[in-house]
């Protein structure tokens, strides 16, 4: 987030006046033919760079200050902060600057690279680059003097490749490919020159080369990777360090060409006998080892891509290899971890290209992995092993369920709460969400460990977790998972918990309390060894113990302080997001067992969720939601629970708690309570539901002089009632009951209480209905043919032929109505 000041900023960036920028703009032209650099010429710059990026548009600028900052931007005498501006600059204004600037490409590193980002970033086409594209690829070729042009080279043309893939010839990708071999595998083995002082009286002396170290101290004794540590790099040794950064997307875009991989098999066992004598020329000159190199036996064998190749899996591994040295410094071993994940990476990707390797990658990745396995400093390194694994295995005929147990058990459980580990855990299982499903048994049954993630990071995580919830679903486990998700926000607070308890220990009592009131009573109550099994269900690291707990409701008053914590408010926010997704996928696959146990949950927890603000508004609204799309994908739910169903409407305790999916549950009995969708609605049935509702809608609407407004919205009331008439319809005995109870809406609507609550025309809504649903139960058939259509009334023919459709019914009807006007009660 923006500090207050710097929003202001932005805010009066993008608000500027055409008139106040062209002056602003004329202002900066003038400042830019001055011989000196002043402070105000930057501080203008700056500005100016503000304007343009603020919005998501190219602002355009007067064309002779675009053509001044193009002149400034190639000028290699120009200080590097007003080339860096210029070029931010043009990269976000309007008319380009790409053929202008391609028209003379400068020869300078430092000015090319900055000409070269906004080439890249207003190029239209791949024919707008191709300039750049010959100069980057003459510059490769290059022996300069300073060298410098090649090592910006690299990652422009890296970026180049990942928008154009298809620039570069084959001739060409082969060119890159030696030069890439080269500078991986036989950089330099002696630190680069570096300049001392030579004391007060003497002038400056360069050092004489001292030997690479590895991370530990050790003299290099194999070739040179970025894991070698100097005080200053040669040219050939940056360029090594460029060279690996690039190597993977360079793989992924040209590691495809004619020889088949059994060919390969075969050039690399053969290149494999001159291997161990050609690498120890690693530690002669680079230029004169690139000569040795390209005219040795074991090349020649092999095409540029295949030894590019080759020459990447012997890197990789020799940085496996290095990752195990004890590193001196704090630096040194968190670029180990990094090596070790993009290493593993590289090597996956090898292996998909060419099969033959897998078996001789598979005992480097399983040591790598036995010696990580438990560390969980190097938690993010398991996630490419286990990609590995994931995609190799089978050809190797190895068996990962080890590997994955690991992953999905201890990692989400031990850290949780550490934000990158938890966006690459969850990008992992996106990624691989369908081969995880087949191939993984515990995918599935971690769900309890997954959730964890999004319930300590849920702001930066719902949108991946939207994506990846439909792969969890499973049928044995369905059901667990809808109670895990609406039990999210109470497993947050008992995380919260979890590392309070964790970093404040029971007998450090003022520290203890210094948490709050609130939170310390919780703690409490997280070490009390009488509520250990409620935090050990909440906290499960998988599925299968059950669906839920019993004491549910005795949980939620123990967290009960905890409801206000921010971090479980933000996580309460994303249920609702979670319960749609969730439902939306569960009822295509679902059968009719589970169906029933859906409709049983949602019963359930109307009435048994964490008690946190507008927390239980909101999901009862999904609920609601999902109960019409249950029931009406299986009308018979409503006789199959029709005993839960009659204990949740029958109390009008339940119309104050949950007023919107008591509606909603009322609208469904309604609706799907009829012989023309299960055979089991007898007339015994049905006539239970409507005393049920009966009693309800009589002791709602009692008008007493002593009673208080109604604190239920007038929707309920039309809805009971037309309930009431829709039953009536199905079973005819009961209409003098229905009839004279809607004749009560009246003296209830005008009473006292009723009238001070609600609005004219909620009061004239409820008598409105009254009277029309009298009338039409006047004549029953009629009745039965508006209030209870057929189970088709939504197909094309209700509506459009006239002999069947709605309209010409309701004609019928309001004549019988009209004729009976004299009778409409008063």
């Amino acid at each position: 987030m923006y500090t207050a000041a710097t929003e202001s900023l932005i805010k009066q960036a993008r608000e500027i006046k055409e008139e106040e920028l062209q002056r602003h703009c004329g202002r900066i032209f003038k400042l830019l033919h001055s011989k000196d650099v002043s402070g105000d010429t930057v501080d203008s710059l700056q500005r100016l760079n503000l304007i343009v990026s603020a919005t998501k548009y190219a602002t355009e600028l007067p064309s002779d200050l675009v053509l001044k900052l193009q002149t400034v931007l190639r000028s290699s005498s120009c200080p590097e902060q007003l080339q860096v501006l210029s070029s931010s600059i043009l990269r976000d204004s309007f008319p380009p600057s790409v053929h202008s600037l391609c028209s003379d490409l400068s020869p300078d590193s430092r000015t090319f690279s900055h000409v070269a980002s906004v080439v890249l970033a207003q190029a239209g086409s791949q024919e707008d680059v191709m300039p750049l594209c010959h100069h980057l690829l003459k510059s490769l070729d290059s022996r300069l003097s300073d060298g410098q042009i090649s090592r910006h080279a690299l990652p422009l043309l890296s970026k180049m490749i990942t928008v154009y893939p298809e620039i570069l010839t084959d001739d060409q990708v082969n060119v890159v490919s030696r030069k890439l071999v080269d500078w991986l595998r036989y950089a330099s083995m002696q630190q680069g020159a570096s300049m001392s002082s030579g004391g007060f009286f003497s002038g400056p002396r360069t050092r004489q080369p001292a030997p690479l170290t590895e991370v530990d101290g050790v003299v290099t004794g194999d070739f040179f990777t970025v894991l070698c540590v100097g005080q200053s790099y040669t040219e050939d040794q940056w360029m090594n360090m460029y060279t690996f950064s690039m190597i993977k997307s360079w793989l992924l875009t040209y590691d495809t060409d004619g020889t088949t991989n059994t060919e390969s098999a075969l050039l690399i066992k053969a290149q494999g006998i001159h291997s161990q004598h050609q690498d120890d020329r690693s530690e002669v000159d680079s230029s004169v080892t690139s000569m040795v190199s390209a005219t040795s036996s074991s090349t020649r064998l092999l095409p540029p891509k295949e030894r590019l190749r080759e020459k990447a899996f012997e890197y990789c591994q020799r940085l496996i290899e290095q990752s195990d040295r004890k590193a001196l410094k704090k630096t040194d071993t968190e670029l180990q971890k990094a090596c070790i994940v993009e290493s593993v990476s590289i090597l996956d990707v090898i292996c998909g290209e060419d099969p033959s390797y897998v078996y001789r990658a598979f005992p480097c990745i399983k040591a790598l992995y036995g010696r990580l396995n438990g560390d969980l400093t190097y938690s993010r390194a398991l996630l490419p092993i286990a990609q590995f694994y994931l995609n190799h295995s089978e050809i190797a005929a190895v068996d990962s369920e080890a590997v994955f147990c690991q992953l999905f058990s201890h990692c989400p459980a031990e850290q949780f709460n550490e934000p990158m580990l938890a966006f690459e855990f969850v990008q992992f299982c996106l990624l691989n969400a369908s081969v995880l499903q087949e191939r993984v048994t515990n995918y599935r049954q971690s769900f309890p460990n997954l959730l964890k993630f999004l319930a300590w990071n849920s702001s930066g995580l719902i949108a991946e977790f939207v994506e990846l919830l439909p792969s969890l679903i499973a049928p044995d486990t369905a059901i667990e998972l809808l109670h895990t998700i609406l039990d999210l926000p109470c497993l947050a607070a008992a995380l919260d918990l979890q590392q309070r308890s964790a970093c404040y220990q029971a007998p450090d009592r003022p520290a203890w309390d210094q948490q709050g009131a609130k939170v310390a009573a919780c703690l409490d109550a997280f070490r009390q060894p009488s509520c250990r099994g409620l935090f050990l269900y909440i906290l499960r690291p998988e599925a299968g113990t059950g669906d839920t707990i019993d004491r549910l409701k005795m949980l939620h008053e123990i967290l009960a302080d905890m409801a206000e914590s921010p971090r479980v408010v933000r996580c309460a926010q994303v249920v609702p997001v979670l319960l749609h997704v969730y439902f939306n996928t569960v009822t295509q696959r679902a059968d009719e067992k589970m169906l029933n146990q859906l409709l049983l949950v949602l019963l359930e927890r109307s009435s048994l969720l964490y008690d946190i603000k507008t927390f239980n508004v909101e999901v009862q609204k999904v609920f609601s939601t999902h109960l019409q799309a249950l029931c009406k994908l299986h009308p018979p739910l409503i006789v199959d629970q029709s005993r839960e169903i009659l204990e949740l409407t029958s109390s009008p305790a339940n119309i104050y708690s949950k007023e919107d999916f008591y509606t909603h549950v009322v609208w469904v009995i309604g609706e799907y309570l009829s012989v023309s969708y299960d055979p089991r609605c007898t007339v015994e049935r049905i006539t239970s539901f409507f005393e049920c509702l009966e009693a309800v809608l009589f002791e709602i609407t009692q008008v007493r002089q002593s009673a208080s407004p109604p604190s239920f919205s007038p929707r309920l009331v039309t809805v009971l009632m037309t309930t009431l008439a829709k039953l009536a319809t199905r079973s005819q005995d009961l209409i003098p009951r229905v009839s004279l109870c809607l004749s009560k809406m009246r003296p209830f609507a005008r009473s006292a209480p009723v009238m001070t609550c609600y609005s004219e025309e909620d009061t004239e809504e409820i008598i409105t209905r009254a009277h029309e649903l009298i009338n039409l139960l006047k004549l029953p058939n009629v009745a039965q043919f508006v209030l209870a259509p057929s189970a088709g009334g939504d197909g094309p023919r209700w509506h459009r032929d006239t002999n069947a459709s709605l309209p010409q019914g309701m004609k019928a009807v309001s004549g019988l109505l009209h004729r009976h006007s004299s009778s409409l009660p008063t």
